[in-house]
Order: structure tokens, then C-alpha cells, then sequence
């Protein structure tokens, strides 16, 4: 008989319990890590790069439908400048939007959803922006319509595939204007001209229609959802192609 101790099955089940407990251990604080530098690159890109919204009217109809999920590209009001066939959204310059009544939510969804924005997962703001089509931009002149209700910039009228016309029009209803846009400030209008309360619609406010650079929180370049609707949004540049610089005036 050897003089050897014989093992306990509970003396050789303790290492291998205790390398099982260090290795869960170990995966669950790389997950933590794993997580965490997710969320943290989450809010920079949020903050610095991307803002995801939800598009809530048909304005922009064709180009961007009701509940449609879109990102906005950040560092365009950052580093660069705006131009005429830009979608981009916009913060309230004042009086554009009604005022909608509160919907009652639980404190736990509020905080959910506060928590989600903060990490650019969920688009809470949307409804107090808008997003519409920029035509002109500081020191073009901008008017409509010409005698085929075309809406002219520097005197150029423009050929707008993007619009959306009602069945058997040749061209949206009129809302005459005539406006030369301030230095530091857009002129935009919805795709969906008849179904858009845009700058035609606000020269009685106090910023006369003009929506001010500062109030852009960026141009939006991707429909995310849903999925059949994936892809980038057209700009439509070569539109405004034939559009002089404007003349100084």
C-alpha cells in the first residue's frame, strides 16, 4: 500500500473550480471592458461625427418617408461649408414648428431613452428639428416662380426631379417669394412642396424664412431603416450645376 495520501475527489475538484471561476471571471470583465469602450465610442462618434434621427412628416417625400431612420453627418458645420442641394437638419429658427402636446411617459422609458440618446441609439429630439433641401445659400438670389413655375436662382431656372408633384401637375402649387439670402444663412425648401412648411411658409417670422447656418446640426447622408430603404441620400448637385456664383449686390 503506498504511503502516499490518497487525493479527495473534493481536493482535486478545488483547482479546477477555481480555474473555471478565475476564466468566468476573466470573460465577464473583458465583456465589462468590451462594453464600455463600445459605449464610449458610441458618444464621440454621437458627439463629434454621426447623429442618428427619425424623419417624422412627409415633407421630403419621395426622398425621405415618414418613420425613415437617417444619420447626419456632424463635422460638415464643424470644417465645411453648406451647399444648394444639401439635405440638412436644422434646430427650430423660430416659429416653424407647432407646438405638439406631451406625451406622458413613464420616468423608467424617459430614462431608457435619455440614456440611449446619449450614446447616439436613440433619436429623441427629432421633433423639434427639420430637415429640408437647401436651394440657396449666402448671397443667391432666390424667387418664384417663372412662368412654367419654376423656382430660379441668380436668374437660373432649375429642373427638380426630387420634387414631388401632385397627380398630373407639371409643377407644385405657387407660393410666391423673392428673397436674396443674408450672409450666415440658408434658404431651404421641402421635396414635398405642398406638404412643407418651409421657408415660403415662414418669411412672417421674425428670421423672414431664413434658416441661420449656426441653427444646422448637419447634412443628412444615409437612410439607415428600413433595410429595403438602405443607402446613401442624393443631393442632387448637379441640379444647381449651371447656377452661377451670385452677383454682388
Amino acid at each position: 500500500m503506498s504511503d502516499q495520501t490518497a487525493s479527495t475527489p473534493d481536493a482535486t475538484a478545488s483547482p479546477a473550480t477555481a480555474r473555471r471561476r478565475r476564466g468566468w471571471g476573466a470573460f465577464l470583465r473583458d465583456l465589462l471592458v468590451i462594453v464600455v469602450i463600445a459605449l464610449l465610442v458610441s458618444f464621440l462618434v454621437k458627439t463629434f461625427v454621426v447623429r442618428s434621427f427619425y424623419i417624422p412628416s412627409g415633407s421630403m417625400e419621395n426622398t425621405l418617408m415618414i418613420k425613415d431612420r437617417i444619420l447626419v453627418d456632424e463635422i460638415t458645420p464643424r470644417f465645411g461649408d453648406y451647399h444648394r442641394g444639401d439635405v440638412v437638419v436644422f434646430r427650430d429658427p423660430g416659429g416653424w414648428l407647432q407646438t405638439q402636446p406631451t406625451v406622458e411617459r413613464s420616468p423608467v422609458v424617459e430614462g431608457v431613452d435619455w440614456v440611449l440618446s446619449i450614446f447616439g441609439l436613440s433619436a429623441p429630439d427629432s421633433d423639434d428639428h427639420l430637415i429640408k433641401r437647401v436651394i440657396g445659400t449666402a448671397g443667391d438670389h432666390v424667387v418664384c416662380c417663372n412662368a412654367l413655375g419654376q423656382t430660379t436662382v441668380n436668374d437660373v431656372p432649375l429642373e427638380e426631379p426630387y420634387v414631388r408633384l401632385a397627380p398630373g401637375a407639371t409643377a407644385p402649387e405657387p407660393v410666391p417669394y423673392d428673397v436674396t439670402v443674408p450672409e450666415g444663412s440658408l434658404w431651404v425648401l421641402g421635396d414635398n412642396r405642398n406638404s412643407s412648411r418651409d421657408s415660403r411658409y415662414n418669411q412672417d417670422q421674425p428670421g423672414q424664412g431664413f434658416v441661420p447656418v449656426d441653427n444646422v446640426v448637419g447634412r443628412a447622408f444615409l437612410i439607415t431603416w428600413p433595410f429595403d430603404r438602405f443607402g446613401l441620400i442624393d443631393f442632387h448637385h448637379d441640379v444647381f450645376a449651371g447656377v452661377p456664383a451670385p452677383a454682388a449686390r
